[in-house]
């Protein structure tokens, strides 16, 4: 039980109003009482009748809990940006913005800006920390993601399609990167920036990977064009290979189409959504109290 991610009525229950959501910016950002930038005297800020802000008790100074968050300056109330922060964390396949329309009785371009602040927000919290490192295994691969048949259909040719490095150590974080193709060249800098050194890594038999074995790295590969997932002694990027098909089926099952531009915040969006997966309880509280001031 202490592992579930909250209810929707748990979720209802601690932000029934406007005035809850912005009280907890406040005490999360600021804290009940902090230093005045103004007065510099410790005080006690109450609430601004009419506006996002709250003002010191001894000199009036006002201060914004929205500012410098998503919710900055957007008229959209703040318990529709919870709640849509909330579907994104109780949800495996990710969150349409013409779905937050429907719901939410917004416009579309609301919906989308929403979602799309959401979604770098979550990329930016899950950073891009160094996995891997001795004694850890690490899963390589790369992934075509997006484009579009010529029918005009999602379809499996590699026409405009995206590539995507894949990092996933098998006890821990998943890392991904946008690349423009999958040359030596071009990965290589990537695995090392990303990938600690000693890690022992699987890959495929992509040639780009070869020389990862003269890098401080154990390198182990699997030939999947023998029809070979597991190979001698484990080498496998089954994990990884499981984390790109629940990416695609959200891809192309809820958002239907991701443009180039777009496709790091979605990346992001669900590399934060993994790392968090054995606390999921804490997916929702770590988005709701990591609000810089």
């Amino acid at each position: 039980m202490r592992n579930k991610a909250p209810t929707l009525r748990q979720f209802q229950d601690r932000f029934p109003t406007e005035e809850a959501c912005l009280e907890h910016l406040k005490l999360v950002r600021f804290g009940d009482r902090h230093d005045c930038e103004k007065c510099d005297r410790e005080a006690k800020f109450y609430r601004v009748k009419g506006r996002r802000s709250y003002a010191c008790e001894w000199c009036g100074h006002q201060i914004y809990p929205t500012a410098g968050t998503p919710f900055d300056r957007t008229r959209t109330p703040l318990r529709d940006w919870f709640f849509v922060m909330f579907q994104f964390c109780a949800s495996r396949n990710g969150v349409a913005a013409k779905e937050v329309e429907r719901q939410l009785g917004v416009t579309y371009k609301t919906a989308w800006r929403m979602c799309d602040h959401i979604r770098a927000y979550m990329g930016q919290l899950d950073g891009k920390d160094p996995i891997g490192g001795a004694g850890e295994i690490v899963e390589i691969d790369e992934a075509m993601i997006g484009g579009k048949a010529k029918s005009g259909k999602q379809g499996p040719n590699r026409q405009n399609k995206t590539v995507v490095l894949g990092m996933l150590d098998r006890d821990g974080d998943v890392v991904t990167v946008v690349v423009p193709d999958n040359k030596r060249a071009t990965l290589i800098p990537h695995i090392t920036a990303n990938v600690q050194p000693g890690s022992e890594i699987h890959t495929d038999f992509l040639h780009s990977y070869k020389v990862l074995g003269e890098m401080g790295y154990t390198h182990k590969r699997v030939n999947h064009s023998k029809g070979e997932y597991v190979g001698p002694g484990g080498v496998t990027t089954n994990t990884l290979e499981g984390f790109w098909g629940n990416l695609q089926r959200a891809i192309y099952g809820t958002h239907i189409h991701v443009s180039a531009k777009h496709l790091p915040k979605y990346l992001g969006e669900f590399e934060y959504r993994y790392n968090m997966r054995h606390v999921p309880q804490l997916m929702l509280d770590r988005l709701m109290v990591s609000f810089a001031r």
